[in-house]
């Protein structure tokens, strides 16, 4: 177990990594959207961890602070892929209307990339409580420890976060027809 002594060791992180690296996987991959963006990501938190040579009175405080830093991390992931997206689809407009292409017909997405989007549309507070429940698997007394606030707020932000994207759905499904 971690000693409040000093940094924790090479076989400290080991055992941490082995049994937090699936949970940040998960947690991340989800924000990230990538697979690939998500080993990176877990591979900086870790790397912070070393780096930083924080004294962890215990595995689980370990576990919490990477948890914040690798949701951290892909959520300025997703940012800067959210940038980039939005730059190149106003290229690509800008490309087709000199162009003079023809207008394409929008179908309606599954319902799994709709729920996507709704999720990315929600206010980062409450979609981090969600990606944790949902995806990470997490309770709320975890999710608490993982943000920095309360379990009362959690499970308020959580039941918020299930509103707004219940609310959201249905604005898409009935604009789409």
């Amino acid at each position: 177990m971690f000693s409040s002594s000093g940094p924790p060791g090479p076989e400290d992180i080991r055992r941490l990594y082995d049994a937090v690296a699936p949970l940040l996987l998960r947690i991340t991959a989800r924000i990230a959207g990538s697979s690939e963006a998500a080993e990176d990501i877990v591979h900086d938190a870790f790397a912070r961890l070393v780096e930083k040579a924080i004294p962890f009175p215990t595995i689980d405080d370990a576990k919490y602070w990477l948890i914040r830093v690798a949701k951290n991390g892909a959520l300025n992931y997703a940012k800067r892929k959210g940038r980039e997206a939005k730059a190149y689809e106003r290229w690509w407009r800008g490309e087709k209307e000199s162009s003079g292409g023809a207008d394409e017909v929008v179908l309606r997405s599954e319902s799994a990339e709709e729920l996507k989007r709704g999720l990315e549309s929600l206010p980062e507070g409450l979609k981090a409580v969600l990606v944790l429940k949902e995806y990470g698997g997490l309770n709320y007394k975890e999710i608490g420890r993982a943000l920095g606030i309360s379990e009362g707020n959690v499970k308020v932000r959580a039941f918020r976060a299930r509103e707004a994207l219940f609310a959201k759905l249905g604005e898409g499904s009935k604009n789409v027809s």
